[in-house]
């Protein structure tokens, strides 16, 4: 198996009795998971996406991308929530955090439509004078307003610079396969289309073309990531906790749930992990944040945020939350550490030493001074920052996030909170149909 679950740093905290004690609900989660017969079984595509995907489709990605790194130095990327934060959360764990700085050989990508900032909006019309850019618009009904706006923009802008039969092969769409606004306007335009699956979610479909597609155009082995997740699914099926790592995961992030420790604090201590980390965000609390319940989910890097947020855990965090920490046993690449003459900083005990085994000492210190302070440590340890390990990776979240969703008694694959200052913005907005909430929208607001 290329994950291990390490627990030991949380056994003072969740006892074997309580794991014992939660593990036929557990199985009970992974049951109605497996067998479809729970809450959004509408949306469970991800679960065997793994063997069952469009091999025809994977294939025609692959050749897509090679075409846009050909003819383009950059690709804009409109989306928000689920259709970008996979896709971004894998290019800067394989790539680089930095990218875009380091991308020769590959087009620049930019993320655009998740906000509705126009500063940012202009940033990005900024960094394309001059460039030949493509443009993949994801979005399922094409109507979200955040990537609408920004795919207005964009869209103007390549049929402002190209021809019209050279501007259609620069906009892919990433869209519903049948219907919807997005999908007829690339029937209508000729833009080349993939498919955002009917039974599988955003936040579960950084797997699909919804995210492929941008990770195979930043040169990423998509191959062996869906290699890693096949192996997940193969590997993380059984309904024992002791066997399955994934299983196991979720009934002790139960327990922590159960003893009123309500924050999880997703950690790594590699900076290219934060949007893997931000990933982790929309994954569970979008997935457990209802009914009033659910973990609040917090991400973190360290040792970076040890000198922001570290005071509050190591003092102030043992009454209501616990760490989860990614580690990878192998660094990408290492650096010496050198004498420096004068021993001006008093590190020269340091001389001859890889920054890999400093960043790893601070982290066990980490590990025993927030267990001291009384924060449960949860480890998930991989082999090394790969494609392959990745993918297990996002498989193993993915599971245990359903099957914890499930325990909670919740529908892990809707999201109706979402859609409340939608509305809200929309009646403030004067969109028509909204007229009668508008008045007493503005009188909250004394406006």
């Amino acid at each position: 198996m290329s994950l291990k679950f390490n627990e030991k740093f949380a056994s003072r905290f969740v006892s074997e009795d309580d794991i014992n004690s939660i593990a036929a609900k557990a199985v009970e989660g992974m049951n109605t998971l497996t067998s479809g017969t729970g809450l959004g079984n509408d949306k469970l595509g991800w679960l065997t996406l793994p063997e069952d995907y469009d091999k025809a489709e994977f294939e025609e990605i692959k050749k897509t991308a090679e075409y846009i790194r050909n003819n383009a130095d950059v690709l804009v990327v409109i989306g928000i929530g689920g259709s970008y934060l996979g896709a971004r959360a894998v290019i800067e764990a394989i790539k680089s955090n930095d990218y875009n700085l380091f991308s020769e050989n590959t087009p620049k990508i930019y993320f655009i439509g998740n906000s509705i900032s126009p500063s940012s909006l202009n940033e990005i019309i900024e960094l394309c004078e001059g460039k030949d850019i493509a443009v993949n618009v994801i979005s399922k009904s094409g109507t979200t307003t955040e990537p609408a706006i920004a795919f207005r923009v964009f869209r103007e802008l390549v049929h402002s610079r190209y021809p019209a039969e050279e501007a259609a092969k620069r906009i892919f769409c990433t869209t519903d396969k049948t219907k919807g606004t997005l999908k007829e306007l690339s029937d209508k335009e000729g833009y080349k289309t993939f498919v955002v699956p009917d039974d599988v979610g955003g936040r579960f479909s950084v797997l699909t073309a919804v995210g492929l597609l941008p990770i195979a155009v930043a040169g990423i082995d998509i191959d062996a990531l869906m290699s890693g997740a096949a192996d997940a699914m193969k590997e993380l099926c059984s309904t024992d906790v002791y066997e399955n790592e994934a299983l196991r995961y979720a009934a002790v992030r139960n327990v922590f749930y159960n003893k009123g420790r309500v924050m999880e604090c997703f950690v790594s201590f590699e900076p290219r992990m934060a949007m893997f980390n931000e990933w982790l965000k929309q994954l569970f609390g979008e997935s457990e944040g209802k009914d009033g319940k659910g973990l609040f989910p917090v991400s973190t890097v360290f040792s970076t945020d040890l000198h922001s947020l570290g005071q509050f855990i190591q003092e102030s965090g043992s009454s209501h939350m616990f760490e989860t920490v990614v580690k990878f046993n192998e660094c990408q690449s290492d650096y010496v550490i050198k004498a420096q003459e004068g021993n001006l900083d008093g590190l020269n005990f340091l001389a001859g030493m890889n920054m890999s085994t400093v960043n790893e000492k601070a982290r066990l210190g980490t590990l025993l001074a927030h267990t001291e302070g009384g924060v449960g440590n949860l480890v998930i340890e991989l082999d090394k920052l790969d494609e392959y390990n990745l993918g297990y990776l996002i498989y193993f979240f993915e599971k245990a996030c359903a099957v914890s969703g499930y325990m909670l008694g919740v529908n892990p694959f809707n999201q109706p909170g979402v859609e409340s200052y939608k509305k809200n913005m929309f009646a403030l907005l004067g969109k028509p149909g909204y007229e009668s909430e508008k008045e007493s929208l503005e009188k909250q607001l004394d406006l």
